[in-house]
């Protein structure tokens, strides 16, 4: 009876540790293909992010090239508006003159006509006459084109507008410092300086 006890014991003993083996067997197997399957994951995971980032530096790369493209091609309209307004400015100066040369043909024209009178008139009072009107007429044409005469003589000496000659003593005590006399006119053009007035000074 008791060997049979042992015999049965045995038996179950021998079942517990072959099922605890084939147990084991089980979870290492388990774990193993755990393992494998975070390996190919990870495989995967890098695979992934080296197209993510192949694609963004395709994207990058695309963003760049159009961003040179558009700096090409303000640059060469920018050396293209240069380029005219330069051509546009040589023009403009070659040209500016035309417009008042037109304007005194016509004076010129009178002076031709005065020059010929000379030679078949004595009447000089008719010939100052003449002159007269040609130099009127000569001078309203500059005006209109903003041209206007300094007036000098009374005023304070001012660098801005006159040069000196020379010094005189002053006639009267209120004309010391001031312009007693105009040697040479000078010119504003649109209130501008073009041509400083040559006068004298009294002291």
């Amino acid at each position: 009876m008791e060997n049979e006890i042992k015999i049965t014991d045995n038996i179950e003993m021998e079942s517990k540790e072959n099922l605890t083996d084939e147990q084991a067997a089980g979870n290492h197997e388990t774990a193993k293909d755990k393992s494998e399957k975070k390996k190919v994951a990870k495989k995967h995971k890098k695979v992934k992010g080296r197209k993510d980032n192949d694609s963004n530096e395709k994207e990058l790369q695309e963003k760049i090239d159009e961003l040179n493209d558009k700096y090409l091609r303000l640059f060469s309209e920018f050396d293209n508006y240069r380029k005219r307004t330069i051509k546009e400015k040589i023009d403009l100066i070659k040209t500016a003159s035309s417009e008042v040369i037109t304007d005194l043909l016509p004076v010129l024209d009178d002076f031709e006509r005065a020059k010929k009178s000379l030679n078949d008139s004595n009447d000089c009072k008719a010939i100052i006459e003449g002159i007269d009107l040609i130099y009127n007429k000569f001078n309203s044409i500059l005006e209109k084109k903003g041209l206007k005469q300094m007036e000098t003589i009374g005023k304070e000496f001012d660098t801005d507008f006159h040069e000196a000659i020379t010094y005189i003593p002053a006639p009267e005590k209120n004309m010391k410092g001031k312009i007693v006399d105009e040697i040479e006119k000078g010119y504003l053009l649109n209130d501008k300086v073009i041509r400083f007035a040559k006068v004298v000074i009294g002291k």
